[in-house]
């Protein structure tokens, strides 16, 4: 399914506009992929004010992803980290559901199924050449619609790693048959309830340009080049406790040039920050603004 497909009808009240794709995640070791989307697919304490109107997990992979949302970030515990396939064909699948509420008398819907890339991916992209289970999954970014590339925004000692890695894997997309139109690269600052990435959470193209240069300027080169387009996103799992003085609802385990580790602070307050937006994004092409702000 690519980007962009719609579904219209004569009432618009009661048949939703979708659009949906194929997506993949990726991400170092530790940089929360799985955690972004068992947030999502758990959605919790979800604000009256959000434009979200419900997310909906589909299949039996999917409603594991709530299972562990509920039974291991409630209860103060960490998911263990994402294993490396031996097939691509192997990985799990998360399909969702988004539901926007309406607007303007239409509503939207984003059905999207995403891949959960082992860190090990990312990292072997810098280290290792010509591996076979790598080439599989560097061929399986290629026919994806879109990719939701999520970086620790507390890691950047490794901007220069990360940079050389996105420009093997950039080097790959442009070998790849998808219209370079459709190709849409996210890059998504997690663990922004850190107080240092919170305060520039508005500004998320500015706050990746200062924290990740080499990075980024790899994407604005590439996108310049007309490789496909790229934006700037920041978001939480956890998001933040209190308005006037807002603190991170995380408590910290350990914080290193690799990122931050943290689990939830306080799980009946828990409410994500950013998630869908950047999704939003990437199956339509338009910004929301008010996701910008959910």
């Amino acid at each position: 399914m690519l980007f962009g497909n719609k579904k219209k009808g004569s009432n618009l009240t009661s048949i939703p506009e979708t659009s949906g794709g194929q997506l993949r995640l990726i991400g170092d070791r530790g940089s929360g992929k799985t955690g972004y989307l068992a947030s999502l697919a758990y959605w919790p304490n979800a604000s009256t004010e959000s434009p979200v109107d419900s997310v909906i997990p589909v299949g039996q992979e999917s409603q594991e992803l709530v299972k562990k949302a509920r039974d291991i970030l409630e209860q103060g515990l960490q998911f263990e980290p994402t294993r490396l396939d031996r097939d691509v064909d192997d990985m799990k699948d998360y399909a969702l559901s988004i539901n926007l509420k309406k607007k303007l008398g239409r509503q939207v819907q984003l059905n999207i199924s995403c891949k959960d890339y082992s860190g090990e991916f990312f990292s072997d992209l810098l280290y290792k050449a010509g591996d076979p289970l790598l080439n599989d999954y560097v061929e399986d970014c290629c026919f994806a619609n879109g990719l939701l590339v999520l970086v620790d925004g507390t890691a950047h000692r490794k901007d220069s790693e990360y940079a050389i890695g996105m420009e093997k894997l950039l080097m790959e997309l442009d070998r790849g048959q998808l219209d370079t139109k459709q190709r849409r690269i996210a890059l998504v600052l997690s663990k922004c309830e850190q107080s240092e990435l919170w305060v520039s959470r508005h500004q998320p193209k500015q706050l990746a340009a200062r924290r990740f240069r080499q990075l980024s300027q790899k994407l604005e080169v590439w996108s310049a080049q007309g490789g496909g387009s790229v934006n700037y996103f920041a978001a939480s799992a956890f998001g933040v406790l209190g308005k006037q003085f807002p603190e991170p609802n995380s408590q910290q385990i350990r914080r290193s040039r690799d990122g931050t580790t943290s689990i939830i602070k306080r799980p009946k307050l828990w409410r994500p920050f950013g998630l869908v937006s950047p999704i939003y994004w990437l199956c339509t092409g338009e910004r929301h603004s008010q996701l910008d702000r959910d």
